[in-house]
């Protein structure tokens, strides 16, 4: 393969921007070089920014694409491939594709969701083994403790399955998220229309569940992320006690932390704060949540994740670096800081020898516009 010379760019690298040239070669970072100048045989990129390409931790997307809407289940490999442009289109060159295990299968308050993850993430690592794929995949085993199979959900998991990141998720009605039961019943009756009456039956059945199988459920889901290699996350922590269970189970991440409180004692207990880049760029949460942008102020935001909106991470990116002033620090909320939170230590910086994932980016009236998406050394968008 011949070089790729991207070449009068502004280079965003750890801690610094710098007008220069960047080569890739052998699917790595081979070279970076100070100076306008245009070499013959390189892209001239006119001033648009060059970053690592981004690493993602959390997006539902994928789930979005294979249930398209409540009713409707698409076919997976149409779902897997189209997910993966996606990203690649986004600037997105790393994925943990999150995924849910811990099924109900008893129809409490008319809710009945089967068990799909161990089939799903088959799909995309065949996919990825026969190189389908554009973007690096991960998994991202979302435990949730509200369940009936969650146990027999993770046995199912291997060491060779590229499990990353496990995060404990409990959406017991009445906790952490889902603790304020008024803004819970509109969400739910929102999504779903169901009546009152199967709302309160919901909500008395799935707190029975998580009676029942809590304890046992947090106790797997942790004991599955040492038994995998991955990653332990937690999940909406609310309160400080939530944050000290967190730590104490070794959680490295805090997604969604729901309170300025439980932000502070991640930070305190030193697991990196994750909050959505859609909360960012919408100013609040749309659940009535802790504001990304007010713990970004505070310095207490660690990573951005594009969460329900691909598109929203580059983004939400830019936008810290204005609340900053700082794009490279910004920057590395989506690339360097992730990666390092995950263990991947061979990409999410400009840096020669690393990975050759990296995004072209332009700014057209003010927004971030992806013009190219390189995934070692390849183009792929």
């Amino acid at each position: 393969m011949r070089d790729t010379i991207l070449a009068n760019a502004t280079l965003i690298l750890p801690g610094e921007v710098l007008r220069g040239a960047l080569v890739l070669r052998g699917g790595k970072i081979a070279d970076i070089a100070a100076g306008p100048s245009v070499p013959q045989g390189a892209e001239d990129c006119g001033g648009d920014m060059i970053c690592p390409g981004l690493v993602e931790l959390h997006t539902d997307n994928l789930e979005r694409h294979i249930r398209p809407r409540p009713s409707v289940h698409w076919p997976h490999v149409n779902a897997i491939l189209s997910h993966d442009g996606e990203l690649a289109s986004v600037g997105i060159t790393t994925v943990f594709d999150a995924m849910r295990v811990g099924s109900i299968l008893t129809g409490a308050g008319g809710y009945d969701d089967k068990p799909y993850a161990r089939a799903l993430s088959r799909e995309v690592l065949s996919l990825r083994a026969q190189g389908a794929l554009r973007i690096s995949h991960f998994l991202h085993l979302r435990a949730e403790i509200c369940s009936e199979t969650l146990i027999d959900e993770l046995a199912a998991f291997g060491a060779d399955d590229r499990v990353g990141i496990v995060s404990l998720m409990d959406h017991t009605p009445g906790a952490r998220q889902f603790r304020d039961l008024a803004g819970l019943r509109k969400y739910m009756q929102g999504q779903s229309a169901v009546s009152d009456a199967v709302f309160d039956r919901w909500m008395r059945e799935l707190r029975d569940i998580s009676a029942t199988h809590g304890p046992a459920h947090e106790a797997a889901a942790v004991a599955a992320a040492k038994r995998l290699g991955a990653v332990l996350a937690s999940h909406d922590d609310t309160t400080a006690e939530h944050v000290a269970t967190s730590a104490g189970h070794g959680a490295r991440i805090a997604e969604f932390p729901t309170t300025h409180v439980a932000a502070r004692a991640c930070r305190d207990a030193g697991i990196a704060v994750m909050m959505g880049a859609p909360n960012l760029i919408r100013g609040g949460s749309h659940s009535g949540n802790v504001a990304a942008g007010d713990l970004a102020q505070g310095g207490l935001l660690d990573i951005l994740s594009s969460d329900y909106v691909p598109a929203s991470l580059l983004a939400g990116a830019v936008q810290l670096g204005e609340i900053w002033g700082d794009l490279p620090r910004a920057m590395a909320c989506v690339t360097a800081t992730p990666a390092q939170a995950v263990g991947l230590a061979d990409r999410g910086r400009l840096a020669v020898g690393l990975r050759g994932d990296v995004i072209r980016v332009a700014m057209v009236a003010g927004v971030p516009a992806l013009r190219a998406t390189y995934v070692s050394g390849r183009r792929v968008a």
